[in-house]
């Protein structure tokens, strides 16, 4: 995966580290810091968490697949 920062980059998007991202029940869904180390993480509705990814290469769980 793509650090989020260099997205913005290429967009041409301000941003400024630590960008920290946070679902709406205040579960931390994405951290990146100015070190290129990052990590994004998703959680059920009763706000446990499913899956989690690192940019070491850690991975738990499944990612929830996109509706189509």
């Amino acid at each position: 995966m793509k650090p989020l920062s260099e997205t913005l980059t290429e967009f041409g998007i301000a941003f400024s580290f630590p960008i920290e991202i946070n679902d709406a029940n205040g579960n931390a869904t994405y951290y990146e810091d100015s070190d290129g180390v990052w990590h994004k993480a998703e959680y059920n509705s009763n706000g446990n968490q499913t899956y989690f990814e690192s940019s070491d290469g850690h991975k738990r769980g499944s990612p929830k697949q996109p509706a189509q």
